[in-house]
């Protein structure tokens, strides 16, 4: 058996304002990942400027702050075996243009900024997301 990881989910504002929330998440519990960790909060314009630190020098970054904090989120810390690779297959593609359908993006989201969910890339970043999100633990 796969040894048991933490990642990290952002439901975005256009998720939360189209009543996908329920929907996304029981995505991830019908894989059989758990939800161990749900807040909604707002963002505040800081905080996603860390968060997407690493696009500060892209020209779409003032747009990906503008989308992130339009509204409230849902963050989520998911847990299961390779919960990682697992979300990210589980979202899609991160243009929905490149989604396949049946993913969360590919069914849902139709231009980017606007992509419905954000997940963590790797063991580091979900460690860094969660911390920055719901604290140290």
């Amino acid at each position: 058996m796969s040894q048991v990881e933490q990642t990290f989910v952002m439901i975005k504002p256009e998720a939360v304002q189209r009543g996908l929330i329920g929907e996304i998440l029981s995505r991830f519990e019908r894989k059989g990942l758990k939800i161990t960790r749900l807040a909604m909060k707002q963002i505040e314009p800081s905080v996603a400027e860390v968060h997407y630190r690493h696009h500060r020098d892209k020209p779409f970054f003032p747009g990906l702050i503008e989308a992130i904090t339009a509204g409230p989120v849902v963050l989520a810390v998911i847990e299961g075996p390779q919960a990682i690779a697992h979300v990210r297959n589980l979202i899609g593609a991160t243009n929905p243009l490149q989604a396949v359908p049946g993913s969360i993006r590919g069914d849902f989201a139709n231009e980017l900024p606007y992509n419905m969910v954000h997940a963590s890339d790797g063991p580091e970043t979900a460690r860094e997301e969660i911390a920055r999100f719901f604290g140290e633990e």
